[in-house]
Parts: structure tokens; C-alpha cells; sequence
């Protein structure tokens, strides 16, 4: 899909005209990448902040580093899962596009910013009422209390998150304009850093608050890039013409929840899997849980990429539905899986070649201290080389499915997948066979490629000639 200057241009054709030709391979990768590797800077755009956040607190004290990482994860978890609802927005403008009916694409800007205000309010509650919570389950007061106050400042920025990682994370892609969110996330990372250094230590005359100046300069950035990206693309002349002020209808609402529940489902069985890996993995000591903390941190890395391909997929999937050519959705799907397991494949095999110089980026593999740690870590890359193929496979696959609101199958998928055969082999392995940690690793790829198979040969079943679900994708996209 050739990413036109201007706005009626459709994939490599003149304007106003959908292509009778195949469209190459070749271009196919190239528009792929365009869309992708922007995205991807934004994402470990984020990863960089949270970094820093935790470097920060970590040089306050261990309490200030427990309670900020425990509140920054409940409060990224669940916004991504309600972000997750939002992110329809990107196969509703893309099929729109395709399908020439423009007019579509402002009705479906405002219906989503109306969701992500609404969806804001549960988010928020869940929020406030988190230290109850903390209690029933008897964790330490002090935890809890510093958990509560971090969270009193950062429940505000619960609508300005999901109008940037929901809604314009969705919506820019399917405008073919990634390049304003990195632009705005490498902004970012910037000022969350240095407000997180001034407001936490008192540095440049700015007060000293410690934790609470944490949450504060997390705030303030994600309020801040909420604003900027609203502000360019509202201001922007080339994005300004597909945001006209529209009522938002309840009918696109709908629509958006039909779709989006389902990927929002998807992405909380999943994260759940990793905590409760976690869990499991604790139970074996903290040399146990620091090992599988720094592989899967270097892990969630990369997978950046292959998320990234994803959205990228949905966009480009969604385009060719809309556009009525289901071979070229067919290609375009099946060309980003392939570039994505081709990356993952060679940071699999970084990780088989070198594995010492991965661990050592975390700590010292030659004080004796830390011998059962490394060991561990050692143990856990082989198996995290196999993960990362399967993880990146499915998350792409996934995102070709979406691109013709293929949703609730693919939940179902991960969901067994995930749990009913990952959960069950991860536990059997470490417990019933003694496996440990490796055996968890061992079953979370298992379940893993699992659901890799499943939803390439789903994305396979479902987009040859007269399938079902590609002839009502692109009659429905065209309505």
C-alpha cells in the first residue's frame, strides 16, 4: 500500500483508482516496514521512560522503587487493556479508506474520542479503589499506602493515556502518519526524565517530593503528549481534513466494542499469563525471579518489533478489505508475518550466540554473588530464543485477523492457548517434573506456538477466494 502525499491516493495508484494489477512483494515489505518501524520507536520509546522511572526511584529508596513499578504496572495493565477497545478505531478508518467512503473517518475520530472518555470512568474507579484491594490480599502497609498516594496523582492522566496509546496509536497509523506519534514520543522521554530527576531530588529549584514527584512528572508527560498529539492533528493541514467536527454515532460506538472487546480480552489473558508465570516463578527464590525478570524485560524489547508489525498489518489488512481486493489483504498479511519472523528469528539467535553479553547488560556475571542468578538467566535464553519466534508470529497474525474484524475467534484462540495448554504444560513442567523455571519458559513457548499455528492458519482459512469472513469483511466494509 503505497503511503500517498495525498489523502485520496490509494496503495502505489493513481488517485481516486484501486489497482487491477498484483501489487509485489516488494512493495508490500517496504510499505510493511514504513508503517512498522515508526511505531516501533514509539513503543520502546515507552519502555525507555518506564526505564527511567525505575532507575530514578531505585536510587530513592527500595520502598519508593517497590511501590512506584507495582503502580506503574497496575496502571499501564489495565489501561492497555482498555486501550485495546479503542484500537478498532484503526480497522474502521482503514477500511473506510479503501473503500473511498471518506466521510466515514471523521464520524469514526469522534466516535472513538467519546469511547476513550467513557471507558476513562472505570479505569479511573478501579484506580481509587486499588488500596482495598492491596489490603484484602495483606500486603505490607507501607507498600500500600505509598501505592495509594502514587495512584492518587496518576489515576488523572487515565483519559489523556487512552487518547494517546488508544485512540491516536489506532487512528494516525490508519492515516498512514506514524511518524507524528514518534515524533511525540521521543519528546517524551526526554521530559519525563529530566521532571522525574527535578521533581523526585529537588534539582534546578524545582521542590523536592520524592515518590510523589515521581507520579507528578509521569502525569505531567502523559498529559502533555495527549495534548501535543491532539494539537497536531488537529492543527496539522494534512490531518485536520479527516477530523471536521461530526457527531460521534452510538451506532460506530457500538461498533467499536464489538470489535475492540474481544482484542481488549486478548491482551488481558495474556498479560495475566505473564503474572501469573511470574508467580509461579518466585515460588523458586529471588535468584529465580530476577532471572526471569531480566529475560523477559530484554525479551519484551524486541518484541516491540513484531508488535508494532501487527498494528501495521491490521492497517494495511484493513485498507485492501475496504478496498474490496482480499488477495492483496491475503499478501499483505502473510508478507508482515514473514518479516516479523524473520526479525524475531535473528534476535533468537542473538540470544542462542551471546547470551552471557545479554545478561551481563543487567549485572555482574562474574561476581560469584550472583552465580545462581546467571545461571538461571543462562537457561532461561534458550528458551526465550524459541519464545520469540512464537510470540511475534501470533502478535502479527493477530493483527492480520483484525484487519477483517476477526476478533472473537482469535480471543478464544489465545485463550485456550494461553492458559488451557501454556498455563497447564508451564505448571506440569516446573511442578509435577521438576523442571523450575525453565520448565515455566518451556511452557509459556508451547502455549505460545500454539497459538501461533492457530491464527496463521485461521488468517490462512479466512482470506482465501470466497471465504465467509473475507466476503462479509469486504461487502461490510463498503456498505
Amino acid at each position: 500500500m503505497q503511503m500517498p502525499r495525498s489523502p485520496d491516493a490509494a496503495a502505489g495508484t493513481k488517485p481516486g483508482r484501486i489497482p487491477s494489477a498484483r501489487i509485489p512483494v516488494a512493495q508490500h515489505v517496504r510499505e510493511t516496514v514504513r508503517l512498522a518501524a515508526p511505531l516501533a520507536i514509539a513503543q520502546i520509546a515507552q519502555i525507555a521512560m518506564a526505564a527511567t522511572d525505575t532507575i530514578l526511584l531505585g536510587r530513592l529508596s527500595s520502598d519508593a522503587l517497590a511501590a512506584g513499578g507495582l503502580s506503574a504496572n497496575i496502571y499501564f495493565m489495565l489501561n492497555i487493556m482498555l486501550a485495546g477497545i479503542v484500537t478498532a478505531c484503526a480497522v474502521l478508518v482503514s477500511q473506510a479508506r479503501g473503500a473511498k467512503l471518506e466521510e466515514r473517518v471523521p464520524v469514526v475520530y469522534w466516535s472513538t474520542l467519546l469511547l476513550s472518555l467513557l471507558l476513562a470512568v472505570p479505569s479511573f474507579a478501579i484506580l481509587s479503589s486499588i488500596g482495598p484491594l492491596l489490603r484484602a490480599l495483606d500486603e505490607p502497609p507501607t507498600l500500600v499506602a505509598n501505592v495509594e498516594l502514587y495512584l492518587s496523582v496518576l489515576r488523572w492522566g487515565v483519559p489523556a493515556t487512552l487518547i494517546s496509546n488508544g485512540l491516536m496509536r489506532s487512528f494516525l497509523p490508519a492515516l498512514e502518519k506514524p511518524h507524528l506519534i514518534t515524533a511525540v514520543s521521543l519528546s517524551a522521554v526526554g521530559l519525563n526524565g529530566l521532571l522525574n530527576y527535578a521533581l523526585i531530588y529537588g534539582a534546578w529549584g524545582f521542590p523536592q517530593l520524592g515518590l510523589i514527584g515521581s507520579a507528578t512528572a509521569t502525569l505531567t508527560t502523559i498529559v502533555g503528549s495527549a495534548l501535543a498529539l491532539l494539537v497536531i492533528v488537529h492543527t496539522k493541514k494534512s490531518t485536520r481534513r479527516w477530523i471536521h467536527p461530526v457527531r460521534a454515532q452510538l451506532k460506530i460506538v457500538w461498533e467499536l466494542l464489538r470489535v475492540g472487546l474481544p482484542i481488549s480480552v486478548t491482551y488481558g489473558v495474556e498479560l495475566a499469563l505473564f503474572l501469573a508465570a511470574g508467580l509461579m516463578i518466585a515460588m523458586f527464590g529471588t535468584f529465580a525471579s530476577a532471572a526471569h525478570q531480566m529475560v523477559l524485560n530484554a525479551a519484551s524489547i524486541t518484541f516491540m518489533v513484531p508488535m508494532s508489525i501487527g498494528q501495521a498489518a491490521n492497517v494495511r489488512v484493513g485498507y485492501w478489505i475496504g478496498a474490496g481486493k482480499g488477495d492483496e489483504a491475503r499478501r499483505a498479511g502473510f508478507v508482515a508475518t514473514g518479516i516479523g519472523a524473520l526479525f524475531m528469528s535473528c534476535t533468537a539467535l542473538v540470544m542462542l550466540t551471546v547470551p552471557q553479553a545479554i545478561v551481563s547488560v543487567y549485572l555482574d556475571v562474574h561476581d560469584p554473588a550472583n552465580a545462581a542468578t546467571v545461571a538461571t538467566a543462562l537457561g532461561l535464553l534458550v528458551f526465550a530464543a524459541l519464545f520469540q519466534v512464537a510470540d511475534g508470529v501470533q502478535v502479527i497474525a493477530f493483527g492480520a485477523l483484525r484487519g477483517l474484524k476477526d476478533t472473537k475467534v482469535p480471543m478464544l484462540i489465545a485463550s485456550v492457548g494461553y492458559w488451557g495448554i501454556g498455563f497447564v504444560v508451564a505448571w506440569a513442567l516446573a511442578f509435577r517434573f521438576d523442571y523450575g523455571p525453565s520448565g515455566i519458559w518451556a511452557g509459556l513457548f508451547i502455549g505460545l506456538f500454539v497459538v501461533a499455528i492457530a491464527m496463521i492458519l485461521r488468517f490462512a482459512r479466512e482470506t482465501r477466494p470466497g471465504a465467509p469472513t473475507l466476503v462479509r469483511a469486504m461487502a461490510q466494509a463498503r456498505k
